[in-house]
């Protein structure tokens, strides 16, 4: 019977090199010559996005949205928080990549799925959803579904299809 995987993950690898391309950017722009704008990644689940005007932290994150799309990574598995002073004349923001499936999500996943009327089960499992049918069609459109449903905030990819 054929199944997928439904996971949340982000590459860290991809990420650093994001990261390194948003870094290289930021310091050969014209309006942050002479600013102390930096992004640090500590390599797990966490970055910090450092500058000394509020514009200049906002812009330095978009510069890494625009680092992430070429790289491929998906937008939804960052979090934002509040742009917040670090004290010295200087302002800091935080941001969290999310990876994996929580519990929450997945029942409104699981729920997805079996309101779609397509005939496939789906069950949680360790931070990853399987999704099994009959059709391999079936799966493909499960997948699409949730792909483009506006109700689903993280960025799912497919594995292990069988």
């Amino acid at each position: 019977m054929p199944s997928f995987d439904l996971v949340s993950s982000l590459d860290i690898g991809e990420m650093k090199n994001a990261v390194q391309m948003a870094q290289k950017q930021i310091n050969g722009r014209y309006d942050f010559k002479g600013s102390n704008c930096a992004l640090d990644f500590n390599g797990e689940d966490k970055l910090e996005v450092t500058g000394d005007t509020e514009y200049q932290v906002k812009t330095a994150l978009s510069i890494l949205y625009d680092a992430m799309t070429k790289r491929g990574l998906g937008l939804k598995c960052i979090e934002a928080k509040d742009i917040t002073p670090s004290g010295k004349l200087k302002f800091k923001q935080d941001v969290l990549l999310n990876s994996g499936i929580d519990k929450e999500k997945s029942k409104k996943i699981n729920k997805l799925i079996k309101s779609s009327g397509y005939k496939v089960t789906s069950q949680y499992l360790d931070e990853k959803i399987r999704v099994t049918g009959k059709k391999i069609d079936d799966l493909q459109a499960v997948y699409k579904l949730l792909k483009t449903h506006n109700d689903i905030d993280i960025d799912l990819r497919m594995e292990n299809m069988k």
